[in-house]
């Protein structure tokens, strides 16, 4: 074809339909109709390693970038998991830690120091983990990267802005994390939802969420008392029921996909916890499967790869 009627051509194109995915151009010449169809195939996917106090690790990651959230979950397991996943350690760019627990940093000294991964997290938690007994290799200086509550920073292809989170710990934090207009948030470990958090909810394409406890189950449980309150303070952990309303009063229609986390062994199931929230959710109008889907993560078995894109 002619040079100039190419540019003819590509002149008179029209864009039809775009979205994030697909865009359709219409072009006209002469008695020529041509239509070119553009198809955008952006990657986002998430993987959770562990969830519970046996140890947490979940995985974010794009075409480019890899993103682990907490690290404590131990380092065969972790490369097991990324192994049989067809993923690669090589891949991660990035660490951020919610706080300093033994079940949220157990390896992440090790995972810092063997891949040179910065870590990001707030300069309490830092100190915390460097006193934390547990975390026996530490992370070194030069990846030690502070993060503190309530700002944005950009790592690679990942936006990602912290957010306060009540929980005994040295500090916590939750995290809301963007990818072209994606948006993935993080809530664990959490004494109760506080103003700060629930807009976040809000904001979720996809939502961890923790459902740690059934209330009965942990009252007449075996734990003593003083860890009973402790789990039912306010700096504690969320219950099933607490979980549940907190969905139920922040989500929006964009909500997609919930991924229940950190069930306690002793005092819940993830049946238990599955069916709590889905009653409490319908008691209100909203039902799971049909609003948005919902899983439960389990505690020390690796979940599917889930497409988040």
């Amino acid at each position: 074809m002619p040079q100039q009627r190419q540019e003819d051509i590509l002149n008179s194109y029209k864009i039809l339909k775009s979205d994030a995915k697909v865009t359709i151009f219409l072009g006209i010449h002469g008695n020529f109709t041509y239509f070119c169809i553009k198809i955008t195939t952006k990657m986002l996917k998430f993987i959770s390693f562990g969830s519970g106090s046996s140890g947490n690790c979940y995985y974010l990651f794009t075409e480019r970038d890899g993103l682990i959230i907490d690290s404590g979950i131990g380092i065969r397991a972790l490369k097991k998991g990324f192994h049989d996943h067809g993923l690669k350690l090589t891949d991660v760019k990035y660490v951020l830690v919610t706080h300093d627990h033994a079940d949220h940093v157990k390896s992440v000294g090790v995972v810092s120091n063997d891949f040179n991964l910065p870590v990001y997290t707030t300069h309490a938690v830092h100190v915390g983990i460097d006193r934390n007994y547990c975390v026996a290799r530490k992370i070194s200086p030069e990846n030690a990267r502070v993060f503190e509550k309530g700002s944005t920073i950009q790592l690679g292809d990942f936006t990602v802005t912290s957010f306060a989170v009540p929980h005994d710990s040295s500090d916590c934090m939750g995290y809301c994390i963007e990818v072209d207009g994606v948006t993935f948030c993080l809530i664990t470990d959490a004494g109760k939802i506080t103003d700060d958090i629930k807009p976040f909810i809000s904001r979720a394409n996809y939502l961890v969420i923790e459902a740690n406890h059934d209330e009965e189950m942990l009252q007449s449980g075996p734990y003593p008392q003083y860890l009973k309150d402790r789990v039912h303070s306010q700096k504690g952990h969320l219950s099933n029921k607490e979980c549940a309303i907190a969905l139920a009063e922040n989500a929006t229609p964009e909500l997609r996909h919930v991924w229940l986390c950190h069930l306690s062994e002793e005092n819940n199931h993830p049946e238990l916890a599955r069916k709590t929230v889905e009653m409490t959710l319908q008691s209100y109008g909203i039902v799971p499967g049909k609003d948005f889907l919902l899983d439960v993560l389990k505690r020390k078995v690796p979940s599917e790869v889930f497409d988040l894109v």
